[in-house]
């Protein structure tokens, strides 16, 4: 049995001058207020030959409505994770067998009303806070855990 490719993706840390990060709550998981796995940060594919600099201020814009940042850091390495067996379902998961990501760390050049999760017609997240860099690793899902809790080591510098 040939294993199924990992899909490229791109990752934002974006923090705020406090060095709080952007978390948002996916708006295809209801009632994920304070459920582990309702919170996640942005992140994207990327499209064939693109920058992973580019990709990841594109990803920014599609989902929270803005690209108003610089990047400040980049994870020296790809993380991976697999889709778990209750995800195989998805149309993505039939095609890939998870995601292979570079991280970001970004500094937010904008203003809070700059966020715009309506910005696209069919928004990916539904509600967006700052957060704790500490937190991450709490509200992830399981199988993001061990990459959330490698970023909040790798970026520790810049967050609160």
């Amino acid at each position: 049995m040939t294993l199924l490719p990992y899909r490229a993706n791109v990752g934002a840390l974006l923090f705020n001058p406090a060095g709080q990060v952007l978390v948002a709550r996916r708006a295809d998981m209801p009632n994920a207020e304070g459920a582990a796995g309702g919170w996640q940060l942005p992140q994207g594919g990327v499209d064939p030959g693109e920058d992973l600099r580019i990709a990841v201020l594109r990803e920014l814009a599609e989902e929270i409505g803005t690209d108003r940042a610089e990047i400040i850091a980049e994870h020296p390495d790809w993380l991976s994770y697999d889709f778990p067996p209750e995800l195989q379902a998805m149309r993505i998961a039939r095609k890939y067998r998870g995601q292979r990501q570079k991280w970001f760390a970004l500094r937010f050049t904008g203003v809070d009303a700059d966020i715009r999760l309506d910005a696209d017609p069919h928004p990916e997240f539904d509600a967006w806070r700052w957060a704790a860099l500490a937190e991450l690793p709490g509200l992830a899902v399981s199988f993001k855990r061990p990459i959330y809790e490698e970023l909040v080591r790798a970026f520790a510098r810049f967050g609160t």
